[in-house]
């Protein structure tokens, strides 16, 4: 079969990846990182639950302290986090 116009490789997968659902799916695959990019290392060493289903974020905190914090601010933490997904895919935090 002859191709009047080739496509690189490259071009396909960025075309793929630019797709509505497929760039939301990486994004929620890559959440974690986001998690850690946003809280910093300290909270994220203390972070023993990340599980993301149906919109909603569980995060198991092993600092009381922190857990308080992370519980009052969680509201900051969803924009930014779906700031940094470039998708609206958070729509709950729940703290542990």
């Amino acid at each position: 079969m002859k191709r009047s116009e080739p496509k690189l490789i490259g071009d396909i997968l960025k075309e793929f990846f630019e797709r509505p659902y497929v760039a939301r799916q990486v994004a929620e695959g890559k959440l974690p990182q986001y998690w850690r990019e946003i809280v910093g290392e300290h909270v994220a060493s203390l972070t023993t639950e990340f599980k993301f289903t149906r919109g909603i974020l569980y995060i198991g905190i092993a600092s009381g302290v922190i857990r308080q914090e992370i519980f009052f601010r969680r509201d900051e933490l969803m924009m930014r986090l779906n700031e940094r997904a470039k998708f609206h895919i958070i729509n709950s935090i729940i703290v542990r």
